[in-house]
């Protein structure tokens, strides 16, 4: 007669069910998301007023932020040089002629900055220009 207790082996614990959850509860959160076209440049747009028009699928954005510096389709230019936002212009654009081109501009950006790019956009024949604001707010 053995009376020494046996050995109890430590519960295990299955976390399958757990996994299969936390992926459920993620999948969730990637499918009901809604994304916002948000630009990640910083830039305080000056105040207009006037008619809002809106955004097309098929446009040039160039963006300057207060220190002078382009972005082209949300991509930084390497540098202030009309010929380097030119180039930059001309790969955005490719084989597309006559797009509408919008000059999201810092209200403290450089003037010279924003002549700039709208130089650069008239050479290489792209003349329907138009420039971003945001209403003043009315108290």
């Amino acid at each position: 007669m053995n009376l020494r207790p046996s050995p109890r082996k430590s519960p295990e614990v299955d976390i399958t069910p757990l996994i299969d959850v936390v992926f459920l509860l993620l999948i969730f959160f990637m499918v009901s998301t809604t994304f916002e076209r948000e630009s990640q440049i910083m830039i305080e747009l000056p105040e207009a007023t006037g008619e809002e028009v809106e955004h097309q699928k098929d446009e040039l954005e160039i963006t300057i932020n207060i220190s002078g510096t382009f972005f082209v389709n949300q991509r930084e230019v390497v540098n202030t040089e009309i010929e380097t936002l030119k180039q930059a212009i001309r790969n955005a654009v490719g084989e597309r002629q006559n797009l509408p081109v919008i000059i999201n501009a810092d209200a403290r950006s450089p003037h010279q900055a924003v002549m700039t790019a709208m130089d650069a956009a008239s050479q290489l024949g792209l003349t329907k220009m138009t420039f971003s604001a945001h209403r003043p707010v009315t108290e």
